[in-house]
């Protein structure tokens, strides 16, 4: 683990304690997913902290080891991308904001069944078996933050025989997600909250990569447009606009092919800051 970045590599540490202390503590008696696993907001037991908390405690050995392997595999790739700072940051948004959406799936339910009736003392043991404990939501953030920046990076699945583009591995990863919570809603996963994680890391993705000034630009073309020959001149210069953005566009691609065969041969570690700048915004095209 000494060539790994370091946020990653601190994750996994922390996650693998975490998981052994579970095991260890419950037998003195210490139940470490009711004290620090998320529970309702409206149960007893909820604290704020567990909006934290939550992302280091797994319920068995399946759940942890799936869930590092994908955070070996893909964190530590776009880490590398990110930068630690920001890839920290991108981390917790992630499964606090996975956790935000298993709290609204649970109230929804809690509304559904009605259980706004009856007082809280009395349907409180209930309301706090609703835990939700993992890493899963940060982890599927890392997904398609993967599949985002490096598009068209073939992998290998097993079982399927062919490599395939990551653009599809994520989207079909969101796909099975989503029909999850709609057909097996009592499955005991949180698959609304894989989403949520999802979801956050694209909002988050786009802001990053929002160009300074967008919505100046946007502003000023649709409500000040120019009328007269100050509009004949801007429509005469359409056509050179054009051709000037084609050409930057094509040295973009270039430049980006450039990155990934460089990736390829020496890979991630190789890259500058720069290259990883570019990298990074040009993953959603």
């Amino acid at each position: 683990m000494s060539n790994m970045p370091p946020v990653t590599k601190n994750l996994l540490i922390i996650n693998i304690l975490a998981f052994v202390a579970t095991f260890v503590l419950r037998l003195h008696g210490v139940d470490m997913e009711d004290l620090f696993g998320l529970h309702f907001f409206l149960a007893s037991h909820f604290r704020l902290y567990q909006f934290i908390t939550y992302m280091f405690i797994h319920g068995n050995l399946a759940h942890i080891f799936f869930n590092m392997f994908a955070l070996w595999m893909f964190g530590r790739i776009i880490e590398q991308v990110f930068g630690v700072r920001r890839y920290l940051i991108f981390y917790f948004v992630c499964g606090i904001g996975a956790g935000l959406m298993q709290e609204l799936v649970q109230y929804a339910e809690f509304t559904a069944r009605g259980l706004g009736q009856y007082p809280l003392e009395m349907i409180s043991g209930a309301l706090n078996s609703w835990t939700t404990v993992g890493a899963s939501g940060a982890i599927y953030g890392i997904l398609l933050a993967f599949g985002m920046t490096f598009p068209n990076e073939r992998m290998f699945i097993i079982p399927i025989p062919i490599p395939i583009k990551a653009k599809y591995f994520v989207s079909a990863y969101a796909v099975i997600e989503l029909l999850s919570a709609v057909l097996r809603s009592a499955d005991g996963v949180a698959h609304m909250a894989h989403l949520g994680g999802m979801l956050f890391a694209l909002m988050l993705i786009l802001y990053w990569r929002k160009p300074q000034g967008t919505f100046s630009r946007w502003w000023k073309r649709t409500f000040q447009r120019q009328t007269g020959p100050k509009m004949k001149a801007r429509q005469g210069g359409r056509f050179a606009d054009e051709m000037d953005y084609n050409a930057r566009r094509k040295a973009q691609d270039e430049e980006i092919d450039r990155i990934l065969d460089k990736v390829k041969k020496h890979g991630y570690g190789s890259l500058t800051e720069e290259e990883k700048r570019k990298l990074f915004n040009a993953g959603g095209r």
